[in-house]
């Protein structure tokens, strides 16, 4: 995720314990350990436990001081609170009964969960679990509620710091010989370069605290390092005094103009700098407009200027200060109308299936509360049934680069609406490759997280045990500060996931950090391409090398019959199985002619349970061969890049032959859905259209080449971390 400082350097160095702590700020996190009320005020655990509350207190005014510089320079600020669910079932017997069970015990009898002055100790909603009022978190920072001392265990903490892609962290808090200690050394594990600031870490015991940050940083730094809060703080100085940093505290005289920059991290630092939102709005609201003269076919629905605004307005009332507000505060952002927005209708571009829903989807409704602005639902292949976006009543979307070609699909509308620079970016859907084929077509980043990360709950089934929330955005960092919002378990969602893998480690330091192996499909399976995308794509190879990456060879294989399931087999057949009984005969002359034909070939196919299990079954075995392909060792690929798709075709194309047309485009894609992959969808440079047409009419201009990332299942931190290198060089080289 993007810093909102664009004057920090790349690194800063700190003079520190046993030598100078370098890091880069982008990729380094201040990470608060439990300044809770239950450990620093008269009252709370710590004081009943007989802590020495002034020596823990000491430590209140430096994390204070740490805590501004941090948000002073817009970097990532996560705090940690210790505390249990109110029936203690997260609370282990040994940690609930270990004063109650000490022999001659005579300090006092409370356990865990007994009442005290601010409420019932250490329980999660009493008023004395909270953190102290002097460094109460702002609502774009990060609360990581830990049942431990340690704050990895049983928390979703290394998940959160890989999704904003943290490789250093700076650590303060109390008690410097539990909780502290403890974070920081699992840190370390889990390959965090680690630095403790002496003043801004305190214990019960100053002794215990000596000998604990003279642990950490022994043996030439065994654990990390100690640095002192003054040198820390002047070496952020330059960046916060800076032209450019975005550090204000009152609006200004005369609001900046709107450059019309429209990603996050652009329209975070402008509002910083005291622009206004409604400024924004109204200007989205015209290129929609004006855009809509070019090409009609793009929306479905468009918020009218008086509701958008009125959002807006009331955005500006609940964040009046322009610090502090929510990572997508006035950020516009459009739907595919196959997801749920109570009170509007939801068409998945089927006239008799079309319904008005009560209730958002809540991948939508988490959106809205990190404050972004929704301005309209966008057009689809109908019942997002299609890889071109040629299969809608209500008209075809083109590719932004020339209308000539296809926008892709299913979600077309959705890509055209970030392509063409009317929306920052786009909530749409991935059955099989939904979000990225359209993506690749209009030159933006196209993301498939592994399923059940962020909740279908709301989304008009098209396969329901495939689908996937997409995330579209003109750029990786954006792609994934969405995700990095949206992530969260749905108890609701039946395929949410409820665990993750055993987690790999991160490479924060030396040449490791920069390297990583990378697979592509075999030779035969890349004669698929038109002669223009394999160039294009031996090129990204050869870049991927430059940017230290290992190509390796792989077993391709397990990726190819995984995407043949999806439309030769009978898995096909979900597609009707989410539809009411009877509901293909009543309404088959309202559909689309080529959806029509496709669902009445898959009826006429006849399959069998016995063709579904033996499906479901390859599927498994599939799987796991895949699995052996990105497995955790040295024989092992971080990402498996393969083009987009393997070649791009004209609207007329594609309506002379649109079966045969769609299928090809899924030729790469299909097997994300079936191996439940991640997968990120990126720019790769351009070609000439006149190197397809010639010099025929309409042959100017340039069309986009795309490459597309696959990870493991739950690997999606590690894929955007490669996948964003790539797109930033990509982008430095334009």
């Amino acid at each position: 995720m993007s810093s909102m400082n664009s004057t920090l350097p790349p690194v800063l160095v700190v003079p520190a314990k046993p030598y100078y702590y370098t890091f880069p700020p982008l990729k380094t996190a201040l990470l608060v350990i439990d300044m809770q009320r239950d450990f620093l005020l008269e009252g709370g655990y710590g004081h009943i436990e007989g802590g020495f509350l002034d020596a823990v207190q000491a430590s209140l005014a430096p994390t204070e001081r740490l805590l501004t510089t941090f948000r002073q320079a817009g970097l990532v600020i996560f705090h940690t609170r210790e505390g249990h669910k109110p029936d203690l079932s997260d609370c282990p017997s040994s940690k609930l009964n270990r004063q109650a069970a000490a022999p001659n015990n005579t300090q006092h009898s409370k356990v865990i969960g007994d009442r005290a002055d601010m409420g019932r100790l250490l329980i999660r909603g009493e008023y004395g679990h909270d953190i102290v009022d002097t460094l109460q978190p702002w609502s774009n920072e990060v609360v990581i509620d830990k049942p431990g001392r340690g704050a990895f265990w049983n928390t979703t903490l290394l998940e959160r710091l890989k999704a904003r892609a943290i490789t250093h962290l700076i650590v303060s808090g109390v008690t410097t010989e539990c909780c502290f200690d403890t974070t920081f050394r699992e840190a370390n594990d889990r390959g965090f370069e680690c630095c403790a600031v002496e003043e801004a870490t305190a214990g019960y015991n100053e002794e215990f605290k000596s000998c604990t940050l003279q642990m950490l940083h022994w043996s030439q730094g065994l654990f990390g390092f100690v640095a002192n809060l003054e040198p820390l703080l002047r070496c952020f100085a330059p960046c916060i005094s800076a032209p450019g940093a975005s550090w204000i505290n009152a609006p200004p005289q005369t609001p900046p103009t709107f450059d019309g920059d429209l990603t996050i991290s652009g329209l975070q630092q402008a509002y910083r700098r005291g622009l206004s939102p409604v400024t924004v709005v109204e200007a989205v609201l015209s290129r929609i407009e004006e855009y809509s003269k070019i090409d009609p076919a793009v929306w479905i629905y468009r918020e009218s200027s008086q509701a958008a605004l009125d959002k807006v307005r009331r955005l500006q009332i609940k964040w009046p200060k322009l610090n502090g507000r929510p990572p997508l505060f006035g950020v516009p952002f459009s739907v595919k109308d196959s997801i749920d927005i109570a009170g509007l209708p939801t068409t998945t571009a089927c006239p008799p299936l079309v319904r008005v829903p009560s209730e958002s989807a809540r991948s939508y409704e988490i959106l809205l509360s990190q404050g972004a602005i929704f301005v309209g639902k966008t057009n689809l292949d109908q019942l997002a049934t299609g890889l071109t976006g040629c299969r809608s009543p209500y008209g075809i979307p083109r590719c932004v680069f020339n209308h000539n070609y296809i926008s892709g699909g299913s979600s077309s509308g959705s890509c055209v609406s970030v392509g063409a620079n009317l929306v920052s970016f786009s909530l749409a859907t991935d059955t099989a490759g939904s979000g990225r084929i359209p993506s690749a077509f209009n030159g933006v980043v196209g993301y498939k997280p592994t399923r059940g990360l962020i909740s279908a709950r709301g989304v008009t089934p098209a396969c329901l045990s495939l689908d996937c929330i997409a995330i579209v955005a003109s750029n990786v960092s954006d792609a994934r500060t969405v995700w990095d919002l949206a992530v969260g378990f749905d108890e609701d969602d039946r395929y949410a996931k409820t665990c993750a893998p055993i987690p790999r480690h991160i490479n924060s330091t030396g040449p490791q950090a920069v390297s990583f192996n990378f697979g592509i499909p075999s030779p035969n399976a890349l004669q698929v391409c038109s002669p223009i995308y394999r160039r294009k794509f031996d090129d990204v190879v050869k870049k991927l090398q430059k940017l230290g990456g290992q190509l390796q060879p792989i077993d391709w294989k397990p990726f190819e019959n995984a995407g043949k399931l999806l439309y030769e087999g009978s898995f096909v057949y979900e597609r009707l199985a989410s539809l009411p009984d009877g509901w293909l005969e009543q309404n088959r002359t309202q559909l689309h002619p080529v959806v029509e034909s496709i669902f009445s070939a898959v009826v006429a196919r006849n399959s069998t349970a016995v063709d579904a299990y033996r499906d479901l079954q390859a599927k498994a075995l599939f799987t796991r061969q895949a699995e052996k392909v990105f497995e955790y060792s040295a024989a092992g690929v971080d990402v498996v890049v393969v083009p987009s798709t393997p070649r791009h075709w004209t609207v007329t194309e594609v309506l002379a032959e649109p079966i045969s047309t769609n299928s090809l485009l899924g030729e790469f894609a299909h097997c994300g859905n079936v191996l439940d992959l991640c997968a990120v969808a990126v720019p790769a440079g351009t070609y000439s259209v006149e190197e397809i047409q010639g010099a025929a009419d309409g042959a100017d201009g340039q069309l986009p080449f795309s490459v597309t990332f696959l990870g493991r299942s739950m690997m999606d931190a590690e894929t955007l971390d490669i996948a964003h290198r790539f797109d930033q060089a990509t982008k430095n080289d334009m």
